[in-house]
């Protein structure tokens, strides 16, 4: 039977998806709890003692295993773009509204605009 993709994850099965695989089969689950004692983001649900993580967190992690491995960002770098990264609206994460993103978009309109206005003046002027 196959797991509901909206279900619960373990720390096994997140560091699978994250690929963070040690020497032979064993999950590299140390890395996790690694970085849940960094980043106060990431809060997993404790049952029974164990850790089990949400949808909201395991994209977390993805960004901060991205941020870190790919990018090459120090831990405080990207404690800082975490930081920067959401919106609080009403108390919540809204991880809908990225800052940076929103930030491109504006001075991408911004430039849309002044190009519009350039090219109207040089049609007006012929």
């Amino acid at each position: 039977m196959k797991k509901n993709s909206k279900a619960y994850k373990t720390i096994g099965e997140v560091a699978e998806i994250l690929e963070l695989e040690s020497s032979g089969d064993k999950k590299n689950t140390h890395t996790i709890r690694y970085w849940e004692s960094e980043f106060k983001q990431i809060k997993p649900t404790i049952i029974n003692k164990r850790r089990h993580y949400d949808v909201r967190s395991i994209n977390l992690l993805k960004k901060i295993k991205f941020l870190l491995r790919d990018k090459g960002m120090t831990i405080s770098g990207v404690k800082k773009h975490l930081n920067e990264d959401f919106f609080d609206i009403d108390g919540k994460e809204n991880q809908s509204i990225n800052a940076l993103d929103l930030k491109f978009k504006l001075n991408k309109i911004n430039k849309l605009i002044k190009d519009l206005k350039i090219s109207n003046g040089k049609k007006n002027t012929r």
